[in-house]
């Protein structure tokens, strides 16, 4: 494995374990209250609305469009190009005493009067009967996410482990949707799309993590199980540092040359991505101190799923 921050030393992390659970209780509970108090500002594939493509002859001024149909009281349109810089995506959300046909119609009279020459490609309408449909269905997606995730772990490691992933994923998850409701960015299908996204990658890094857990198991037999947990994260540090590092470039490179498009997905990575790393580390191997992980559960593991006696060797 490659160490561009080598550790010598095992750094302690369990001796501050019971501080960064109370850190992690105190945000989880404030995103709750968000979720709570603001909620969600759902986008248009969640509420219904109008979905509008419009075409024109040059490349598309995005934000004069943007600006000229916030002007006519369209406050939560979203608009972002589609294809080429030519063609325009416009979403708006249902506005009161207006029919999908006189939102496109009022739509198309203001862009006209800015660009002659631009021409309404498609229109769709979607209702609020087909966004709740959305909404319930991005839910029941991340629950069997989630319960897939526990089953694997569960199998591959042991329960303490799976429901300690599973607690982590949810922190970084709950984070993620309160500071949403917190600020009120739309939450929409791409959001929903790079909350998934966070749910495995959070896991990986737990997986990394507990893997060298299970090896330490094997090999520290005068350690205590705070030390094994340490060490496990101690020599996996660099490979931490250098997958989150790279991930997160490319995830900010999204974030701010992405546009409007991109925008709300690449934030929502960004979140997750930052408290993934937190959650994996100081979450979920505090966790597994605190449901009593001890040598003999791993070892009653090891040899149910690999048929190995107690002090290592094969059967």
């Amino acid at each position: 494995m490659l160490e561009l921050f080598p550790f010598k030393t095992a750094i302690p992390f369990m001796r501050y374990g019971k501080v960064t659970t109370a850190i992690s209780l105190i945000t989880f509970l404030l995103s709750v209250f968000a979720l709570a108090f603001y909620g969600l500002n759902l986008g248009v594939d969640f509420t219904g609305g109008t979905v509008m493509e419009v075409r024109y002859a040059q490349a598309a001024p995005l934000e004069n469009i943007r600006q000229s149909l916030k002007g006519e009281g369209f406050s939560e349109v979203a608009v972002q190009n589609f294809g080429t810089s030519q063609d325009v995506l416009i979403r708006l959300p249902v506005k009161e005493g207006l029919s999908g046909a006189q939102v496109s119609e009022q739509v198309m009279k203001t862009l006209q009067t800015q660009a002659p020459d631009v021409k309404l490609s498609r229109v769709e309408f979607v209702g609020p009967q087909v966004g709740q449909e959305l909404y319930e269905n991005g839910g029941l997606a991340l629950l069997l996410v989630a319960a897939g995730i526990i089953i694997y772990l569960a199998f591959r490691f042991e329960w303490r482990f799976a429901v300690s992933a599973a607690i982590a994923n949810l922190h970084d998850v709950v984070i993620i949707l309160g500071l949403f409701a917190f600020f009120q960015w739309q939450f929409d299908l791409t959001v929903l799309a790079g909350v998934l996204a966070i749910l495995g990658y959070s896991v990986n890094e737990s997986v990394v993590v507990f893997d060298r857990i299970r090896e330490n198991i094997r090999t520290m037999r005068d350690a205590s199980i705070p030390d094994m947990i340490d060490s496990a994260i101690t020599t996996t540090m660099s490979r931490t540092i250098i997958t989150h590092l790279s991930t997160q470039i490319m995830v900010l490179s999204m974030l701010w040359f992405g546009g409007e498009a991109l925008h709300n997905f690449a934030l929502a990575l960004t979140i997750g991505i930052m408290f993934g790393i937190y959650s994996s580390v100081l979450v979920a191997s505090p966790l597994l101190l605190l449901f009593g992980l001890k040598r003999e559960h791993m070892i009653q593991k090891e040899q149910k799923i690999e048929g190995m006696n107690a002090d290592g060797s094969v059967v």
